[in-house]
Parts: structure tokens; sequence; C-alpha cells
């Protein structure tokens, strides 16, 4: 066994990339309270204070450190394709979020709720919606990318619904608590270690 340092102030996981190649059977959608909204060119602060609700708990940080310029050519690309789940006052509460720019592929690029309606089934039915999506005329294949800072039950979700593992890999990066783009309490059970506080 071996073990590899991580720098200090960065934080280390496991990612795990799972992927689906056969349409899965046609479902009918699990009833919800909530509706699914398409986002045609969301603004970027929109986008992003609702990627932070639903992934501060996980630390999502990706599309915060984004330059603005390359945030923008995703959102306004067509192939990208972003929903926002929305309760009946129009309250964003989950978000999906579909990738079609590799052709005859779609990556399931995000899908969460915030986070007091984890664990209450809405994820189920968010992922009924991004297959019935994902999976249209010239798709061969869905894939999605998961971690160990994600919640705990994540990997087997996606497995649940019929995506299998095909890569496993390592990813370091600077820890986003430390450099301000999520906010120091997030994500609680990932310890922060800090170089410039000294024990």
């Amino acid at each position: 066994m071996s073990l590899t340092p991580v720098p200090g102030g960065h934080v280390a996981t496991i990612v795990t990339a799972l992927e689906m190649t056969q349409r899965p059977p046609a479902r009918p959608l699990p009833p919800s309270p909530y509706m699914l909204k398409r986002w045609h060119n969301p603004d970027s602060d929109r986008y992003r204070t609702l990627f932070t609700r639903v992934g501060a708990p996980w630390l999502w940080f990706s599309r915060l450190v984004m330059p603005a310029t390359q945030l923008r050519a995703i959102l306004d690309d067509p192939l990208v394709e972003v929903y926002a789940m929305i309760d009946r006052a129009g309250v964003e509460l989950g978000m999906l979020e579909l990738d079609f720019r590799e052709s005859g592929a779609c990556e399931l690029s995000y899908l969460a709720v915030v986070p007091e309606l984890a664990g209450k089934g809405h994820g189920g039915w968010l992922m009924a919606n991004a297959l019935g999506l994902g999976w249209r005329r010239g798709v061969t294949r869905m894939w999605v990318h998961t971690c160990t800072l994600d919640h705990p039950r994540a990997l087997g979700f996606y497995i649940r619904h019929g995506f299998m593992p095909f890569a496993r890999s390592i990813e370091t990066f600077a820890d986003p608590r430390l450099t301000a783009h999520l906010p120091r309490d997030s994500a609680p059970h990932v310890p922060r270690f800090d170089p410039a506080v000294r024990r």
C-alpha cells in the first residue's frame, strides 16, 4: 500500500465514471409536486446561485472558479441543456444539466436537489426526467461521474438507475472553502487543512 501526499489547502477525492449503453425501458414518471423548467441561456449569476445551493454540501466548485467567458460558452451552447426543478411558486429547488456536445453521447453533468429535500425521493424523479430527456435520437450512450465527496448514496443511486462504473481516478484540487468560492462551513464532513493555520 502506498499513500500519496495531498498539498496543504487541497482536497482529494476518488472519482468514478459510469455509463449506460442501452436505453432503459420506458416507465411513467414518478409523482412529484415539482416541475422541470428548461433554462435557455440562463443568467450566469442565477445559474451559479442554484449551483451553489445544491452543490455546496458536496464541495461542487467547478462552475464557480470557471472564467466567465468559459461558463457563458457552456450555458449558451445549444447542445447543453439546463433545467431547474421548481415548486408551484417558481422557486428553484434542484437542477439537471445534460451535455450533448459529444456526438452520440449525453453526459449527465449535474443532478441534485437542495439539501432540505435530499433523501426524500426527489432525486429519483429528477433521474427519471434525465433519462427521458437524455435518451433521444442518435444517443447511444449516457454517462455521469460522481466522487467520494458526493452524497454517500450517490454511487449506489446511479448504479440502481442502470449506470455501470467503467473508470476510476483520483482528483486533487484547492479547497474551495479556503479560496472563498464556497462558505467555510460547507461540507463539514470533509476536513479542512488550512496551511495558514498552525497548530
